[in-house]
């Protein structure tokens, strides 16, 4: 009888510490749910707060909108629908710093039965960015053999590629008529890559799967970027140049030609006279009096510390160049009073960056181009984003006496128009290097198009 009671009690007390363990793994396990219940939760509180609106509306709900989470954290009650409630979770969130498109959640949860028993889920929120396309196009584009882009591309048209894409390749049409040549509908991102893609493609089939070109796979159809939504942009980096943060320039003479500066300040000379063919310019305006300069310098030039995370603003045409340290800006050429739509020009001299760590970062945007000019450097390198608002990012044609050996882009390319530093008779740059700047993926430059939705990044359990 004593060997079995022993017996009987050790079986009893091995029962009942399987059955607390159980029910300990049970309610950590709904825990863990209720938890990511509330990262969901929140993605859905911000699609319904922020969805549709504008930078400024969006920067004015952070700031200014009492989200949930961010000053206090957020508690909910979780219920099951068949059981009624459960448990519980509570939300802090890291607020996304103004330079970024990144929001930090993090979301613990329990239930009534164990409140004691937590689990606690983290989850990265990012808006994308316009600056996180090597290529992002409103109009058909043609990527011609041996092009090699390491960055996703996207158009609100057709594309043809026939060079090597490392990253996904989407369209917002699944089937179009390339203009370039005659014919029956193609996919709407297609190759002639030997085997060329079967013609006049019957939605929803799948186009084939061509890894030698499409290393990452081609999307299709997916919903259009809107170019002309960046014009409230333009809007609100005007207000933010004026308010202070940046530097805002009217409309004086002809536009500014700007030099970046390693030393953290800029040069501004006032543009007097350039050629209409060339973009050249011939004169500066003295800042004070009568009289002009030949050269951007003495009495034509003033002098202006970077505001870091700025928007440098121009009324009118910029001629930018120079070297980027240990800043983050934006530079605009846009006319919002009735002018002329202002263009971007680029070539001079090289722009670049000194770091290359994300401590760096220039955006470019044209009103209307962002283009290279007639005497750009042979071998010209650009680092930054390009945004060619109602234009295209490019060169104007010009003859083989301005031919050009290599032109890089390290960075982004966004453009409502077809773009190209090179034309199908040989002109132009004979190389073109588009290499896409990993850092824009998370910090684009400041005020630059984002999309108006949250999308989870990354997750992760704590």
């Amino acid at each position: 009888m004593s060997v079995t009671a022993i017996i009987l009690v050790s079986m009893l007390q091995y029962i009942s510490a399987q059955l607390r363990f159980t029910g300990n793994r049970i309610e950590r396990e709904k825990a863990f749910q209720i938890a990511e219940a509330g990262v969901y939760f929140y993605r859905w509180y911000l699609a319904h707060e922020i969805s549709g609106k504008t930078a400024q509306q969006i920067k004015d709900f952070w700031e200014n909108g009492n989200p949930y989470g961010v000053a206090d954290a957020y508690e909910a009650e979780y219920s099951d629908p068949e059981g009624g409630p459960i448990g519980k979770y509570s939300i802090d969130v890291q607020a996304p710093d103004p330079n970024s498109t990144i929001i930090i959640i993090k979301s613990t949860g329990w239930t009534y039965n164990s409140p004691g028993v937590k689990r606690i889920v983290q989850a990265r929120f990012r808006r994308p960015s316009w600056s996180e396309y090597a290529v992002l196009a409103d109009d058909n584009m043609r990527f011609g053999a041996g092009t090699q882009i390491y960055g996703k591309i996207h158009s609100n048209y057709g594309i043809r590629f026939d060079g090597v894409a490392h990253n996904i390749v989407s369209s917002s049409l699944y089937s179009y008529d390339d203009p370039d040549h005659s014919g029956d509908l193609e996919f709407g991102v297609h190759t002639h890559v030997s085997p060329v893609d079967p013609i006049n493609p019957t939605y929803p089939n799948d186009p084939p799967t061509r890894t030698d070109v499409f290393e990452a796979g081609r999307q299709m159809p997916l919903s259009t970027i809107s170019f002309n939504g960046v014009l409230s942009d333009l809007n609100f980096m005007k207000s933010e140049a004026q308010a202070g943060r940046g530097k805002y320039f009217n409309d004086l003479g002809y536009g500014r030609r700007i030099i970046l500066k390693s030393d953290g300040t800029y040069d501004v000379c006032t543009v007097n006279a350039y050629s209409s063919s060339s973009k050249v310019i011939s004169s500066y305006r003295r800042n004070s009096g009568g009289g002009t300069c030949g050269s951007c310098s003495g009495q034509c030039l003033s002098n202006y510390p970077i505001v870091n995370n700025g928007v440098i603003f121009v009324e009118d045409n910029i001629w930018l160049e120079g070297t980027v340290n240990n800043a983050r800006i934006t530079v605009v050429a846009a006319d919002l009073i009735g002018g002329p739509q202002a263009d971007a020009y680029i070539g001079i001299n090289s722009i670049l960056y000194t770091n290359f760590d994300g401590k760096d970062i220039l955006g470019v945007i044209g009103q209307k181009n962002v283009s290279v000019v007639r005497n750009s450097q042979n071998i010209l390198t650009i680092d930054a984003a390009l945004l060619a608002q109602s234009g295209r990012v490019g060169r104007d044609y010009y003859s083989h006496s301005y031919d050009k050996d290599t032109i890089t882009v390290n960075g982004s390319i966004a453009t409502k128009l077809r773009y190209g530093f090179a034309y199908t008779d040989g002109t132009g740059y004979d190389n073109r290097i588009l290499n896409f700047d990993n850092n824009l993926l998370y910090y684009p430059p400041p005020y630059f198009p984002t999309g108006t939705e949250y999308y989870i990044d990354l997750w992760d359990e704590l």
